[in-house]
């Protein structure tokens, strides 16, 4: 198995940030968003746990308004992350989709979130956690606010077991990308935990193992419900590419 190679827990340069924000994310964005709201019962509001340019919070907002109008109504986003050029944008892009009052993005740390216990009705993460040094103090504070019975939907990168894995991955994945892009997406799959360390970390908040599956050849994702964690039906998701 490859060891885990840290990355900067905050992207926080222009080109980190325009480099990320121009990437073509919208494939792995849309069936996050379809996912996540095959499991919402719109208990509101939403935390979103790095958001960056908050490409997930409008892809959700886009496609609850246009397949799930039922739920359109209450639907309430409210977007994190820490470094400010991320968030730069992700305001920019909030305002141009026309969803600033849908989407409330806010500067935080997703180590040590500034919300109080079971405040929000989901918490959501896409690719976060593979930047955090300690990442048992993420998951911790995700399930702390999130409600009882509200969902918790993280999803990230799966490292690697050989570079030659992690080189194809890269070549297939994002082929058209530039220089810094292929770059930064090898770094992320060099840093992201392990398919038993995700499992280990959850299952010290008291989460059955299988609330963690692979879901693509680069992602896991896990699913539960807060405080309701124990006896639950296992997630058992489709496989994608």
């Amino acid at each position: 198995m490859l060891p885990r190679v840290l990355e900067p827990e905050v992207m926080d340069t222009p080109d980190e940030a325009r480099d990320y924000d121009s990437m073509d994310h919208s494939a792995v964005n849309q069936i996050f968003a379809a996912d996540f709201l095959r499991l919402w019962d719109t208990e509101t509001p939403i935390l979103d746990v790095g958001t960056g340019t908050a490409q997930i919070p409008i892809e959700l907002c886009r496609q609850c308004r246009e397949s799930r109008p039922d739920l359109w109504g209450d639907l309430s986003i409210v977007a994190v992350d820490l470094a400010d050029h991320m968030l730069a944008l992700a305001r920019i892009n909030v305002e141009m989709a026309g969803l600033a009052d849908r989407i409330k993005v806010e500067k935080a740390d997703a180590k040590r979130l500034d919300y109080s216990d079971a405040h929000f009705g989901a918490v959501i993460s896409n690719s976060i956690i593979h930047h955090i040094t300690e990442p048992f103090a993420c998951f911790a504070e995700m399930h702390r606010v999130c409600s009882p019975g509200g969902i918790l939907f993280v999803r990230d990168l799966l490292r690697p077991p050989d570079l030659a894995t992690l080189n194809r991955l890269v070549d297939t994945h994002a082929a058209g990308a530039n220089d810094h892009q292929r770059e930064m997406f090898a770094a992320s799959l060099h840093a992201a935990l392990t398919f038993e360390k995700v499992r280990e970390l959850v299952g010290r908040l008291g989460y059955a193992w299988d609330r963690v599956q692979q879901t693509t050849d680069r992602h896991w994702t896990f699913v539960a419900h807060g405080a309701h964690h124990r006896n639950e039906t296992p997630y058992v998701p489709s496989i994608r590419q």
